[in-house]
């Protein structure tokens, strides 16, 4: 591989993870359960990759805030469920190995929780491939800068050669506001039109093609 980055971030669900229907599913059968109008599919969607607190209060602008906890924990409830279903994608796993073992450092920077993050790391395989991980509950949520610098801080690596890839604009316009590159896949969370009008380096609809620009810029 070429060397023009020394590290890559990804983001988790909808990126890595096969997890954009869940998380909708789960945001809407909360709503339901405290009585509550559901938000439909695309506007789920929309929020997915945000911290939870900010995710529901775009997604819920009807839901008082005193009610937000009990949201959140009939969503985990519900994501729970069926979080043991999911499924990185075709093509995630050889990815995350192939340029660990070329020597790339790599992180995720996601909406996920500490505790959710690691759950998903362990049961998927890759915690050991990934050198530094930041998550909603410790730092300000995208699209602020703040997971990426701190990831490039405990790195040691410079923003010229750091690379965001994600499935949202929440994750490409972080990685503008931390002055990194990003790409986008169009199979996760948001669609294609969306992520390429906010002119990332490329966007891909499969890990295939991914895997190719990396092997040609990377």
């Amino acid at each position: 591989m070429a060397r023009n980055y020394r590290l890559v971030v990804f983001d988790w669900d909808g990126t890595l993870l096969d997890s954009a229907a869940a998380i909708v599913a789960s945001i809407q059968a909360a709503a339901r359960d405290l009585g509550h109008r559901p938000p439909d599919e695309a506007t789920a969607r929309q929020v997915i990759g945000l911290g939870l607190h900010d995710a529901l209060s775009q997604a819920l602008p009807g839901v008082p805030a005193e009610d937000y906890r009990q949201v959140a924990e009939r969503y985990r409830h519900h994501y729970l469920a069926q979080d043991h279903e999911l499924s990185l994608f075709d093509g995630a796993r050889e990815l995350v190995e192939e340029l660990a073992g070329a020597g790339y450092l790599l992180g995720v920077a996601t909406g996920k929780s500490r505790l959710g993050l690691n759950r998903a790391l362990t049961a998927s395989g890759l915690k050991e491939f990934f050198h530094a991980t930041r998550c909603a509950d410790e730092c300000a949520s995208k699209p602020a800068p703040d997971m990426l610098l701190e990831i490039m801080s405990e790195l040691d690596a410079e923003p010229g050669r750091t690379l965001m890839i994600g499935d949202t604009t929440h994750d490409l316009r972080m990685a503008r506001n931390a002055g990194v590159g990003a790409l986008a896949v169009g199979y996760g969370a948001h669609p294609r039109r969306v992520l390429e009008a906010e002119r990332p380096l490329g966007c891909f609809d499969e890990f295939r093609e991914l895997a190719e620009w990396l092997k040609r810029n990377g």
